[in-house]
């Protein structure tokens, strides 16, 4: 169905109407708002809003129309491209420009625990889903040959482990039939952003979450000290300057992202066919999202090493922080709740395999009295990978947005062995 606006100039100023009601609101003195945004975080609202405008059918991430002469013509909104592939590396450079390395080596091993329990969970998570689904509905997770219904729920294991390079690669090895693929890009969406929802929503309520983890978060608060510190001692009223060179930095490195990406990324497929093939482990290597991700922080990184570090003080971080909610509104198109309704079945099973990743997230945390920020940020390197895992380590504070990319990175490297591994899996479960 064709959307009441189609333009993505107009979509883009409804979503920055949104954007601005959602701060306005935020930051009004007005008793009624301060007790809404004490339980609904911004961050949450500038997710849903969209997400309503989509389920009332008046925006689109994607739709159809038919021609004259009968043709069915596809269209897609660019702003979610645009805002991933222009902002977000934009976020991130502005956002590591003030990192503090130490103090997130001082952190310690229990972030990389609770992301690779978030990978293990998912793993383990589509077989078991199968089992339980089979004894209530087998013919929701049967199927035969290329029609395999866990032939399908390995490219959801790709995405939810690595990303959309990982998850084309476990298309390619795999074989499902793509006439039925939808089907599973829609599980992909509507679980994930369901999960996405309790996530932000979690974050309000963190001070609760860790008492009732027992967790010890002192390195955490001592990281988002130091960095405010140092923030407020090197602050300025910016001018006109600041910001223009502020930005300048930014999209010079997003350039530059681009450039290598592009390069790094032709030059690997054309001299390794391990890369080159799609149905490699390794041919996430040859995704350019994933260099133009690692090229960006790593220069955010190397810049936070010269006297550029100084921006902060003008605003860095807070000019990175109004990308990461662009690019969260155009996250937040793609929820279209009337989408649930499509395939219920396979969205039972995809809730399933999200619940047993989220129990056994939950179950190590409290073992090892990890943090909620270290849960959640944990859980969305692997299922929201690079796009959504700094959004959610951000809303933190912006000082941790780095913790969030780096373990995404991470997981793309890991996606395609462990999607491999949960495939396997499966098809042993919907065998027996």
């Amino acid at each position: 169905m064709q959307p009441l606006f189609t333009n993505d100039t107009i979509v883009f100023g409804l979503l920055m109407l949104m954007l601005g009601f959602v701060f306005y609101t935020s930051s009004s003195s007005n008793s009624i708002w301060k007790k809404f945004y004490k339980y609904i975080p911004a961050l949450l609202l500038a997710y849903m809003l969209p997400g309503a405008l989509t389920t009332l059918g008046i925006i689109a991430p994607e739709w159809t129309t038919i021609s004259a002469s009968g043709e069915v013509i596809e269209h897609s909104s660019q702003l979610y491209y645009i805002a991933s592939r222009f902002l977000l590396p934009a976020a991130l450079v502005l956002m590591t420009l003030s990192i503090d390395l130490k103090g997130i080596y001082n952190l310690g091993p229990k972030a990389l625990i609770m992301f690779l329990t978030g990978t293990v969970g998912v793993i383990i998570g589509g077989p078991l889903a199968i089992l339980l689904i089979s004894i209530i509905s087998p013919e929701t997770v049967g199927g035969a040959g290329p029609d395999a219904v866990w032939r399908g729920l390995a490219t959801l294991a790709g995405s939810w482990i690595g990303g959309g390079a990982n998850q084309a690669a476990m298309l390619e090895i795999y074989g499902y039939n793509t006439d039925n693929y939808a089907g599973m890009v829609i599980v992909d969406i509507v679980v994930a952003n369901i999960w996405m929802a309790i996530l932000l929503l979690g974050i309000g309520k963190s001070d609760k979450i860790d008492k009732w983890l027992k967790a010890d978060n002192t390195a955490i608060e001592a990281l988002k000290k130091r960095v405010s510190s140092h923030a407020s001692k090197i602050s300025r009223n910016p001018s006109l300057s600041d910001f223009m060179i502020i930005l300048g930095i930014a999209f010079t490195v997003v350039g530059l992202s681009h450039f290598g990406a592009n390069n790094i990324s032709e030059y690997l497929k054309s001299n390794f066919e391990i890369i080159s093939d799609k149905t490699s482990a390794m041919s996430s290597f040859g995704s350019q999202f994933f260099w133009m991700i690692t090229i960006a922080t790593v220069v955010g990184i190397l810049l936070s090493f010269t006297k550029l570090k100084q921006y902060e003080g003008a605003g860095a971080s807070k000019i990175g922080s109004v990308f990461i909610y662009i690019l969260v509104a155009t996250i937040g198109m793609k929820m279209d709740l009337t989408r649930i309704t499509e395939n219920p079945g396979l969205i039972f099973v995809g809730l399933v395999w999200m619940f047993i990743h989220v129990v056994l997230l939950i179950l190590i945390a409290k073992i090892i009295k990890a943090p909620y920020f270290f849960l959640a940020v944990g859980s969305k390197a692997n299922i929201g990978g690079a796009a959504s895992a700094p959004v959610v380590a951000a809303a933190f504070h912006p000082s941790l947005a780095t913790v969030g990319v780096l373990l995404a990175v991470f997981g793309y490297v890991v996606g395609t062995y462990g999607a491999m591994l949960c495939a396997e899996l499966m098809k042993i479960a919907a065998a027996g």
